[in-house]
């Protein structure tokens, strides 16, 4: 039934009545509306349109099981070092200034592994170029290798374990050593070296699987087929001077290794 009560009289009696406290639109008989949401029927329709609207849960990606199917796909140096500068599951990669791949021929007997950069291989994007750089280099020099030698009997690669640098210069986690170990293993697969040195715990972390330096240094060890040397950093070889009579011993040994192979 239609109101007799115009428009501007309704609103005028709306506004007094709000004037006087109330706060509700009460109809004159009560309504239990928890009995109506009950009894109505709920369109089966409405719940298939849901059902298939519903977002899918993303399923859970493994950043080691996608870096170990990447690095397996490189057929080259060139192509592994692109799928490294792809790689999108690290997070080191957002603050480094460069990738730091490799340095020396990949020709070379001799592949040294390090740990991770530091500010001047950042810099540069060039492993072992600061001060343990420096280190390095002579001590390749007292057994006749060098980084820049031509000969192939002379000459050393060398790469890291993790090629960004951390944030000031941290220790690399487990999770980043992990999904960075499959680029590590295609990257000598495709070098082929004779002998590995491995450079401090990280490297053995990614090549052995275990740390300790201490204990594993001074006994050749294997990797995927492949002696490694596991030998003291240079940057710990800068902190314990005494040290270095103990590398001097690996390096000896190390360049047995090559006079027989």
């Amino acid at each position: 039934m239609e109101s007799q009560i115009d428009w501007h009289s309704a609103r005028a009696l709306l506004e007094w009545q709000v004037e006087l406290g109330a706060t509700e639109a009460i109809l004159d008989a009560p309504v239990d509306r928890f009995a109506l949401e009950a009894a109505a029927p709920k369109p089966a329709a409405a719940k298939t349109a849901a059902a298939q609207s519903a977002p899918r849960p993303i399923p859970h990606q493994d950043p080691v099981q996608i870096a170990k199917q990447v690095a397996e796909a490189a057929n080259s140096l060139d192509t592994l070092k692109a799928a490294l500068a792809s790689f999108e599951h690290c997070e080191l990669k957002r603050g480094a200034r460069n990738l730091v791949f490799s340095d020396g021929s990949h020709k070379a007997r001799v592949m040294i592994v390090g740990e991770a950069p530091g500010r001047d291989e950042d810099q540069q994007g060039k492993p072992f170029v600061g001060r343990a750089g420096q280190l390095l280099d002579k001590m390749l020099a007292a057994i006749g290798l060098d980084r820049h030698a031509k000969a192939v009997e002379n000459a050393a690669y060398i790469t890291n374990v993790v090629p960004w640098r951390p944030p000031q210069n941290r220790e690399p986690s487990p999770e980043e050593i992990a999904m960075l170990t499959p680029f590590l293993l295609q990257h000598i697969a495709l070098v082929k070296p004779t002998v590995v040195v491995a450079m401090g715990n990280i490297s053995c972390q990614a090549l052995l699987g275990k740390r300790g330096i201490s204990k594993l240094r001074g006994q050749l060890q294997k990797s995927c087929d492949i002696d490694v040397i596991p030998m003291f950093h240079p940057a710990y070889l800068l902190r314990n001077p005494s040290a270095k009579k103990l590398a001097w011993a690996d390096l000896l040994m190390l360049k047995a290794k090559l006079s027989v192979s």
